[in-house]
């Protein structure tokens, strides 16, 4: 399961647990991708070129060492393409059957204007938070200065929780790479991967969810071309751009018959309760 951009593992990790409350035989993968979480803190972490398909060579060569291969992989937004170019990095041979699911991003140029990109674009975002001050002085300065920018309270919250003490006199800094992020974004923005929707490899299931609030994301040939490839669209009701945050239960109905099921979550923890 991987973030989108400026996020870490954590930001998946409500919606991982409820999936595995749902279908406990099952393991979940989350990761830091580079210049993100942990991932950017690492002595040995990878240089550049920073773009989704090095993001996506990071995790498949994590996988190579781990020495498994996921059954489905869910990326959001950024991640979604870096899923994707993680199975078209395998041509047309898969290690096994794989069900990708992408959450609210598209295989090609990433188009601003409206819903999240407005007031909240990611681009714009990067470039505010490369220009404050190092050390940072406080969270609650940081969310003042992004408002005041014109993002949404929700989105400067969100960023605060990259921040940590950089040293023991508590001053604070980021916990990711804001020059490598910027790179990684504008690869988002310019990567074209349609090309894996028309010639899939053998083995590959892939489809998109589509919020039903970020419909700016979606031009009107988008969906038919998905699915005039052979590839499923299923819209998110009640959902903004943070389709696993804003209507989990939603999300996870969707996704589930991926798991070999449709696990009621709602009747499992009734019976939990009972019991």
């Amino acid at each position: 399961m991987v973030h989108g951009i400026l996020g870490h593992r954590k930001n998946m990790s409500s919606f991982a647990k409820m999936l595995v409350e749902g279908f406990p035989s099952w393991q979940v993968l989350l990761v830091d991708l580079r210049c993100h979480g942990e991932s950017a803190r690492l002595p040995s972490r990878p240089g550049g070129p920073h773009s989704v398909a090095s993001a996506a060579g990071d995790v498949l060569g994590l996988l190579r060492r781990l020495r498994l291969f996921p059954r489905v992989l869910i990326g959001h937004s950024f991640g979604g393409k870096v899923v994707m170019s993680m199975v078209q990095q395998f041509n047309q041979r898969l290690p096994r059957p794989v069900q990708v699911w992408v959450l609210d991003s598209l295989p090609g140029q990433v188009r601003a204007g409206g819903g999240i990109d407005g007031p909240d674009h990611p681009g714009q975002l990067i470039e505010l938070l490369r220009s404050l001050p190092q050390p940072l002085a406080s969270r609650n300065e940081v969310i003042d200065t992004v408002v005041r920018a014109g993002f949404s309270p929700h989105i400067a919250r969100w960023v605060v929780t990259n921040i940590r003490p950089v040293d023991s006199s508590g001053k604070l800094g980021w916990t990711f790479d804001l020059d490598g992020i910027a790179e990684l974004y504008r690869s988002y923005e310019t990567t074209e991967l349609w090309s894996l929707l028309q010639q899939p490899p053998q083995g590959l299931t892939l489809d998109f969810v589509k919020a039903e609030r970020s419909s700016f994301r979606w031009g009107g040939s988008d969906e038919a071309a998905i699915t005039g490839a052979g590839h499923g669209v299923h819209l998110l009701r009640d959902a903004g751009h943070w389709v696993h945050a804003d209507n989990p239960l939603g999300l996870y109905d969707i996704i589930a018959p991926s798991f070999g099921g449709e696990s009621d979550l709602k009747q499992r923890r009734s019976a939990a309760l009972r019991h």
